[in-house]
Protein backbone atom coordinates (compact mmCIF):
# COMPACT_ATOMS: atom_id res chain seq x y z
CA UNK A 1 0.00 0.00 0.00
CA UNK A 2 1.52 3.49 -0.76
CA UNK A 3 2.21 5.09 2.02
CA UNK A 4 3.92 8.81 0.93
CA UNK A 5 2.58 11.22 -1.51
CA UNK A 6 5.06 12.62 -3.37
CA UNK A 7 3.63 16.06 -5.38
CA UNK A 8 4.45 19.19 -6.89
CA UNK A 9 3.07 21.90 -8.80
CA UNK A 10 4.52 21.24 -12.13
CA UNK A 11 6.35 18.30 -14.07
CA UNK A 12 9.21 21.09 -14.01
CA UNK A 13 9.76 20.25 -10.41
CA UNK A 14 10.79 16.46 -11.09
CA UNK A 15 14.24 16.85 -11.36
CA UNK A 16 14.34 18.52 -8.14
CA UNK A 17 12.03 16.14 -6.64
CA UNK A 18 12.99 13.02 -7.46
CA UNK A 19 15.68 12.74 -5.19
CA UNK A 20 12.57 12.31 -2.35
CA UNK A 21 11.30 9.70 -4.33
CA UNK A 22 14.82 8.18 -4.71
CA UNK A 23 15.05 8.07 -0.69
CA UNK A 24 11.83 6.54 -0.35
CA UNK A 25 12.69 3.69 -2.82
CA UNK A 26 16.40 3.63 -1.24
CA UNK A 27 13.91 1.81 2.24
CA UNK A 28 11.54 0.35 0.12
CA UNK A 29 8.86 2.59 0.85
CA UNK A 30 5.90 2.46 -1.39
CA UNK A 31 5.34 5.99 -2.75
CA UNK A 32 3.04 8.16 -5.08
CA UNK A 33 3.77 10.94 -7.59
CA UNK A 34 1.73 13.93 -8.56
CA UNK A 35 1.39 17.11 -10.04
CA UNK A 36 -1.13 18.77 -8.45
CA UNK A 37 -0.96 22.76 -8.86
CA UNK A 38 -2.44 24.75 -6.04
CA UNK A 39 -2.98 27.18 -8.84
CA UNK A 40 -3.71 25.84 -11.79
CA UNK A 41 -5.98 22.98 -10.33
CA UNK A 42 -6.89 24.26 -7.05
CA UNK A 43 -9.85 21.50 -6.71
CA UNK A 44 -7.32 18.63 -7.61
CA UNK A 45 -5.29 19.81 -4.55
CA UNK A 46 -7.86 19.84 -2.15
CA UNK A 47 -9.43 16.44 -3.34
CA UNK A 48 -6.08 14.77 -2.87
CA UNK A 49 -5.30 16.61 0.65
CA UNK A 50 -8.47 15.43 1.68
CA UNK A 51 -8.51 11.94 0.41
CA UNK A 52 -4.98 11.18 1.05
CA UNK A 53 -5.29 9.71 4.47
CA UNK A 54 -8.52 7.53 3.23
CA UNK A 55 -6.38 6.30 0.86
CA UNK A 56 -3.51 4.91 2.99
CA UNK A 57 -1.32 7.54 2.91
CA UNK A 58 0.83 8.40 5.95
CA UNK A 59 2.81 11.30 4.98
CA UNK A 60 2.74 13.99 2.09
CA UNK A 61 6.13 15.66 0.46
CA UNK A 62 4.58 18.83 -1.47
CA UNK A 63 7.74 20.38 -3.59
CA UNK A 64 7.00 23.99 -5.11
CA UNK A 65 8.69 27.11 -6.19
CA UNK A 66 7.80 30.50 -6.59
CA UNK A 67 4.99 31.46 -4.40
CA UNK A 68 5.00 28.53 -3.18
CA UNK A 69 1.55 27.48 -1.54
CA UNK A 70 1.16 23.93 -2.40
CA UNK A 71 2.45 22.79 1.20
CA UNK A 72 0.73 25.08 3.18
CA UNK A 73 -2.67 24.45 1.00
CA UNK A 74 -2.20 20.80 1.54
CA UNK A 75 -1.46 21.11 5.22
CA UNK A 76 -4.77 23.19 5.64
CA UNK A 77 -6.86 20.59 3.99
CA UNK A 78 -5.17 17.21 5.42
CA UNK A 79 -4.45 15.57 8.84
CA UNK A 80 -1.63 14.36 7.85
CA UNK A 81 2.13 15.97 8.05
CA UNK A 82 3.32 17.63 5.39
CA UNK A 83 6.53 18.31 4.61
CA UNK A 84 7.74 20.96 2.28
CA UNK A 85 10.76 21.29 -0.16
CA UNK A 86 10.94 24.89 -1.63
CA UNK A 87 11.61 24.58 -5.74
CA UNK A 88 14.62 26.83 -7.00
CA UNK A 89 13.85 28.79 -9.85
CA UNK A 90 15.67 30.98 -12.33
CA UNK A 91 14.91 33.87 -10.12
CA UNK A 92 15.92 34.21 -6.67
CA UNK A 93 17.28 30.65 -6.25
CA UNK A 94 14.30 29.53 -3.91
CA UNK A 95 14.72 31.91 -1.31
CA UNK A 96 11.23 33.30 -2.06
CA UNK A 97 9.74 29.48 -1.99
CA UNK A 98 11.44 28.99 1.01
CA UNK A 99 10.08 32.14 2.66
CA UNK A 100 6.84 31.51 1.49
CA UNK A 101 6.93 27.87 3.02
CA UNK A 102 8.40 28.64 6.23
CA UNK A 103 5.92 31.26 7.53
CA UNK A 104 3.32 29.27 7.91
CA UNK A 105 0.00 30.50 10.48
CA UNK A 106 -0.17 28.92 13.85
CA UNK A 107 -2.01 25.75 13.37
CA UNK A 108 -1.33 25.01 9.78
CA UNK A 109 2.67 22.85 10.15
CA UNK A 110 5.02 22.35 7.21
CA UNK A 111 8.54 20.83 8.04
CA UNK A 112 10.20 23.14 5.47
CA UNK A 113 13.23 21.69 4.25
CA UNK A 114 15.97 23.35 2.77
CA UNK A 115 16.38 25.17 -0.84
CA UNK A 116 16.23 22.31 -2.74
CA UNK A 117 16.02 20.01 -0.12
CA UNK A 118 14.11 17.19 -1.08
CA UNK A 119 16.17 14.30 -0.17
CA UNK A 120 16.08 14.93 3.05
CA UNK A 121 12.26 15.25 2.98
CA UNK A 122 12.54 11.50 1.81
CA UNK A 123 14.24 10.91 4.85
CA UNK A 124 12.41 12.66 7.16
CA UNK A 125 9.48 10.93 5.66
CA UNK A 126 10.93 7.57 6.05
CA UNK A 127 11.49 8.64 9.74
CA UNK A 128 8.35 9.67 10.38
CA UNK A 129 7.10 5.96 9.07
CA UNK A 130 10.07 4.52 11.20
CA UNK A 131 8.25 5.86 14.28
CA UNK A 132 5.54 3.07 14.27
CA UNK A 133 7.83 0.34 11.92
CA UNK A 134 10.66 -1.41 14.41
CA UNK A 135 11.85 -2.57 11.02
CA UNK A 136 12.15 0.69 8.91
CA UNK A 137 13.58 1.80 12.74
CA UNK A 138 16.56 -1.10 12.59
CA UNK A 139 16.99 0.20 8.53
CA UNK A 140 17.34 4.18 9.60
CA UNK A 141 19.35 3.07 12.10
CA UNK A 142 22.07 1.00 9.98
CA UNK A 143 21.33 4.07 7.56
CA UNK A 144 22.86 6.38 10.33
CA UNK A 145 25.66 4.08 10.99
CA UNK A 146 26.57 3.90 7.29
CA UNK A 147 26.68 7.68 7.37
CA UNK A 148 29.20 7.96 10.46
CA UNK A 149 31.59 5.34 9.05
CA UNK A 150 31.48 6.92 6.07
CA UNK A 151 32.59 10.53 8.27
CA UNK A 152 34.99 8.58 9.69
CA UNK A 153 36.93 6.99 6.81
CA UNK A 154 37.29 10.65 5.02
CA UNK A 155 38.78 11.63 8.27
CA UNK A 156 41.34 8.68 7.93
CA UNK A 157 42.02 9.44 4.61
CA UNK A 158 42.54 13.27 4.90
CA UNK A 159 44.70 12.62 7.83
CA UNK A 160 46.68 9.95 5.97
CA UNK A 161 47.23 12.29 3.38
CA UNK A 162 48.21 15.33 5.97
Amino acid sequence: MTQVGVIMGSDSDWPVMKAAADALAEFDVPYEVSVVSAHRTPQRMIDYARSAAGRGLRCIIAGAGGAAHLPGMVASTTVLPVIGVPVPLKYLDGMDSLLSIVQMPAGIPVATMAVGGARNAGLLAVRILAAADPALQDRVAAFQADLERMVLDKDAALQKAL
